[in-house]
């Protein structure tokens, strides 16, 4: 496999990793009735701003679905247009500009996926972390129980919890 120039394997893996974990996460999560129009609706996967994927996350949810509905992908660039997502990725390279974004996606029933220090403490939900070379993910409750998100316990129960900082 040829690798574009500054990618390297280790991003590779860790993206493909990541695109699974986003498949995934969407088994643990209800969202509120109003986040679809119909039952039949795809569960609607967004990436602000720049796609670190490349192919692996719409490989990761090609032909897949959960109770009924399959997966649809789509890159967004700001917070009108994810909306209408029911996750929403923010990268590394789009971590700032969620921060302006937050406050309006608040309570809009939608998964805040990050991947930068502080994220889910500054209101994201779920944020990824690597450990060991491993990914991981910590997963803000209250960021959740606002964006009215209902998380298994035992999606929970594989997270580092954290608490939204409180604005000084």
């Amino acid at each position: 496999m040829l690798l574009a120039p500054g990618v390297d394997a280790q991003m590779i893996d860790e993206y493909q990793v990541k695109a699974a974990f986003l498949y995934n996460f969407a088994k643990f999560v209800e969202w509120p009735s109003e986040s679809f129009k119909t039952s039949r609706d795809a569960i609607r996967i967004c990436v602000l701003g720049h796609n670190p994927f490349g192919s692996f996350l719409e490989e990761a949810i090609h032909g897949k679905s959960i109770e009924g509905r399959t997966f649809a992908f789509r890159q967004v660039s700001n917070a009108e247009e994810a909306t209408g997502c029911q996750i929403l990725f923010v990268g590394s390279s789009d971590g700032k500009r969620f921060r302006s974004l937050a406050q309006s996606l608040k309570s809009a029933g939608i998964l805040t996926v990050g991947e930068t220090q502080g994220f889910a403490s500054n209101g994201g939900v779920i944020n990824f972390k690597l450990e060991d070379g491993r990914v991981r993910f910590e997963i803000n409750v209250d960021a959740a129980e606002h964006a009215q998100l209902h998380i298994s316990s035992k999606l929970l129960g594989l997270a580092q919890i954290v608490k939204t900082e409180k604005l000084r």
